[in-house]
């Protein structure tokens, strides 16, 4: 019994292990793609997947960064895979210029062609007019949104372009929301299984650009729903951070950003216990601190963090 017990231990040791080093292999791949080093990012795609190959973004993405470094016949691997595995936002593919190298292959239009019959299958049983809708309010969500950081490199923070994009987005925000709110009272949190993975999510995304009260409101029925598989874990970890910064205390999975008006530097807001962050983010399906905030050029240093806690909870008040 006792040598049953340390091979269980082994096994989980080893798996453990290997998750680190694909967690880390896929985040050194993805900033390589970042930084257009296209081959050496294909390359640490392809020793991610090789320890696992299952989930259909990594597995996109991999395909994506091979199709720029000219691998086409690996990008088309991958792509099935990701296909095979969950992927199904054809009008991204379609749309998607990394893949542009795929278009004249005869293989392009065989995996268009699957696509589309397993988007037919999972769609058979869709409320379409609802999906149309929330799709609609997604674009109109993320439109103005995706402008923002060009914006923001041209003019600056402070800008008139800046202010009159964030009048026109919050103008945005205020009809989406009408119509979100009327969606969930009346129909509940509609799960992906009823209108797609992408529409589900508009329904996070306009209740977490909305006022306090709002996110509040409905912050039981989108725990509900997690529970149900009708919500993202991740989406719902990401809402009651924003929650509770807003009412002054801090948050729990670190997903929250602010910004020094002093310097403007960017810092992560107030966290609780940030020793083990990275296991609370791990639980809701979240990655690493120290992969999510490069996506604001910062450096996860646990100890440094907890040194300049005080301050910044200073500069929260």
């Amino acid at each position: 019994m006792r040598n049953n017990i340390y091979i269980l231990l082994l096994l989980f040791l080893c798996t453990s292990i290997n998750a680190q080093e694909y967690s880390k292999l896929i985040s050194e791949a993805d900033q390589l793609y970042k930084a257009k080093d296209y081959k050496m990012s294909t390359d640490l795609y392809n020793k991610a997947f090789k320890i696992e190959s299952k989930n259909p973004s990594h597995l996109y993405n991999g395909a994506c960064a091979s199709s720029l470094a000219g691998n086409t016949k690996t990008a088309f691997k991958w792509l099935n895979l990701s296909i095979e595995n969950g992927w199904t936002n054809l009008k991204h593919l379609n749309s998607d210029s990394d893949l542009e190298n795929l278009h004249s292959k005869k293989e392009w239009g065989k995996a268009i062609e699957k696509l589309e019959k397993k988007i037919a299958l999972i769609e058979a049983n869709y409320d379409k007019p609802l999906q149309a809708e929330l799709l609609t309010i997604l674009d109109e969500d993320q439109k103005y949104r995706i402008q923002m950081n060009e914006t923001q490199k041209k003019f600056g923070q402070d800008s008139k372009e800046m202010n009159d994009l964030w009048k026109i987005t919050i103008q945005q925000d205020s009809i989406n929301l009408l119509k979100v709110k009327k969606i969930l009272d009346e129909k509940g949190w509609v799960g992906k299984d009823k209108v797609g993975a992408q529409a589900n999510s508009a329904l996070f995304l306009v209740i977490q650009h909305s006022d306090l009260e709002t996110q509040k409101k409905y912050l039981p029925m989108m725990k509900d729903a997690v529970i149900k598989g009708n919500a993202n874990p991740g989406s719902l970890a990401l809402l009651i951070d924003r929650i509770e910064i807003r009412e002054g205390r801090k948050q729990i999975y670190g997903s929250q950003i602010g910004t020094n008006p002093d310097n403007k530097t960017q810092y992560v807001l107030p966290l609780i216990d940030p020793d083990h962050v990275d296991e609370r983010r791990k639980e809701v399906g979240l990655g690493l601190m120290s992969d999510y905030v490069k996506n604001w050029n910062l450096i996860w240093d646990v100890e440094k963090y907890k040194s300049e806690l005080p301050e910044l909870e200073k500069l929260n008040k």
